[in-house]
């Protein structure tokens, strides 16, 4: 009989003591990549980015995902150029997925690990930092990816037989709300 009652009083009180899986939505983005050449600086942005964040347990999983195609430069030979050059049919979603701890989600400076898929390829950043504000219930979160052409094994394309230089930073700016 006493364990049947330590059974119930434990089955009774776990859910108190558990933690509730919280849900994240990304609720607008501007994502913006940035080219640089001798002649010209180009910026391609979207607005076309879909994410979603789960908290379980203390951690929490993001990913986010982005059609390569959403992306304008503001010339259409150029963006029908960059879809070509960065495989962009074939792998059609740049993804971010990262993990941080949920006690992180109170702090203004996030440091993130971010793993990313563009163009057929997987490139790894360390030590990330953003820029997190909370506006109500959304968070803002702001910051830049160092992302670089051979990171993903693309070949830089040339203007007048001049090739572009490596870096690609791609700015961040989203807010996120919980569901």
């Amino acid at each position: 009989m006493k364990n049947q009652c330590l059974l119930v009083f434990m089955l009774l009180t776990l859910p108190a003591f558990a933690q509730a899986d919280r849900t994240w939505i990304l609720d607008q983005s501007t994502l913006t990549y940035h080219m640089s050449h001798p002649l010209h600086e180009v910026d391609g942005v979207s607005h076309g980015a879909k994410g979603k964040g789960v908290c379980h347990l203390g951690q929490c999983d993001f990913l986010l995902a982005v059609p390569v195609k959403s992306f304008d430069s503001g010339d259409s030979n150029r963006d029908i150029h960059m879809l070509q050059v960065t495989r962009g049919a074939q792998f059609p979603i740049v993804s971010v997925r990262l993990r941080l701890p949920e006690t992180s989600l109170a702090s203004p400076a996030l440091d993130c690990d971010l793993e990313v898929q563009f163009a057929g390829n997987t490139a790894h950043y360390s030590h990330v930092p953003f820029h997190q504000v909370v506006e109500g219930t959304a968070h803002h979160i702001t910051g830049t990816i160092p992302s670089t052409l051979p990171d993903f094994k693309i070949e830089p394309p040339s203007f007048f037989t001049v090739p572009i230089k490596n870096e690609i930073p791609v700015r961040v700016d989203m807010f996120w709300d919980p569901l």
